[in-house]
């Protein structure tokens, strides 16, 4: 059975300011929509388990096929009302995990062992290690068995700061992914502002921006 782990947050506002934040649904959609149509079986994982909020921003946009999976019982089910729980997942189910995101990610992605684990365990078990705009998140602060940041010398993409501005969250957001990436190691690459670009090195596959999702599903299926 071909199975990817689908990472999802559980943050619901911008740190202690009211303003609702949470999972950007076309980052969730347009992958799946992507490897289902491979014949992959799809679960959904959140640091704390359980409900997953949606950015309000996010369904402004969303496409017909991506509409469609979100209307499933089942996507509303699995995903935003009872997710998984880190302690649920056995890794060695999964060809792949994939880190969604939405700028609620940057507040609890960084802050779950249990999630680390699960990737760290994936990728050595040849499994793909992937994410998405702010999804990096879930990345950055990782650390190999070697204690070593595991983004060091991997060529990866990932929200850019001057995409942080232009979506008007800069003073916000609790820190830059561009400019971590960078103090871990990484060798951070990107393209134009908020166009499609997604970046392999190995078994880790990266998508820049919301518009990158199908990107990093189609170069995750040609590797498997």
């Amino acid at each position: 059975m071909k199975k990817i782990l689908v990472v999802l947050t559980n943050t619901v506002k911008y740190g202690e300011k009211n303003a609702a934040t949470g999972l950007w649904l076309g980052e969730a959609t347009e992958f799946v929509a992507e490897v289902q149509k491979q014949g992959f079986e799809i679960d959904y994982v959140s640091p704390q388990g359980g409900f997953v909020p949606l950015d309000p921003r996010s369904m402004k946009s969303i496409d017909d096929e991506s509409f469609a999976i979100y209307e499933q019982p089942q996507f509303q089910e699995k995903a935003l009302a009872h997710s998984l729980q880190p302690s649920q997942v056995n890794s060695s189910d999964y060809l792949g995990i994939y880190y969604t995101g939405g700028h609620g990610v940057m507040w609890d992605f960084p802050n779950s062992p249990e999630l680390e684990k699960i990737s760290l365990q994936i990728y050595q078990n040849n499994g793909y290690v992937t994410s998405v705009c702010h999804g990096i998140a879930g990345l950055l602060f990782m650390k190999d068995s070697n204690g070593e940041y595991f983004v060091k010398d991997k060529k990866i993409t990932g929200f850019t700061t001057t995409e942080e501005y232009l979506s008007g969250k800069s003073s916000v957001v609790p820190f830059y992914n561009e400019k971590v990436a960078e103090e871990h190691g990484a060798q951070f690459v990107k393209a134009r502002a908020f166009k499609s670009f997604a970046v392999q090195d190995g078994r880790i596959i990266t998508g820049q921006n919301p518009f990158s999702a199908k990107a990093v599903a189609q170069k995750f299926l040609e590797n498997v």
